[in-house]
C-alpha cells in the first residue's frame, strides 16, 4: 500500500467582474488577505503591498509560517490573480478562498489546486 503525500495545497484562483474600486484599494485588500491568512489557520509572518501609480493595481503578499496569499489586480479589466499556497495538515486553503469571494464578490471564479512536494513512501525521512 503507497504512503505518498503533498507537503502542501497551492490554489491558483482567477478572479473576475470584481469592482474596480476594490482592486485599487491598497488597503482594503491588505484586510482581505489578513483575514483570509487566519481563517485557514496559518501564522502570519508578515506582509508587502504595492499600489501602483496613475489608478492602477495592486500587489500584495501576506508571508505566512506555512507559504504565503498574494494578489496582483487588473482594475481596469476587474480581474485579479491569487494564489493561496499552505503547507501543513493543520491549515486549509479553502477557507481562505472563502474569504477571499465573500469580500471582493466576484461574478467568476476560477481555482486550480496543485499539490506541492509530492512524498512518495520510499523518499520518506522518519
Amino acid at each position: 500500500m503507497s504512503s505518498n503525500f503533498f507537503l502542501g495545497k497551492h490554489l491558483i484562483c482567477e478572479v473576475y467582474e470584481v469592482d474596480p474600486e476594490l482592486l485599487k484599494d491598497e488597503d482594503f485588500l491588505r484586510d482581505v488577505l489578513l483575514e483570509a491568512a487566519k481563517a485557514t489557520g496559518s501564522t502570519i509572518l508578515g506582509d508587502f503591498f504595492y499600489k501602483f501609480g496613475g489608478g492602477e493595481g495592486v500587489t500584495g503578499l501576506i508571508a505566512i509560517a506555512e507559504s504565503h496569499l498574494s494578489i496582483h489586480t487588473w482594475p481596469e479589466h476587474g480581474y485579479a490573480a491569487i494564489d493561496i499556497f499552505t503547507c501543513g495538515s493543520h491549515v486549509d486553503p479553502w477557507k481562505g478562498l472563502e474569504v477571499i469571494k465573500r469580500r471582493l464578490r466576484p461574478r467568476k471564479v476560477q481555482t486550480n489546486e496543485m499539490g506541492r512536494g509530492l512524498i512518495e513512501e520510499e523518499q520518506r525521512v522518519v
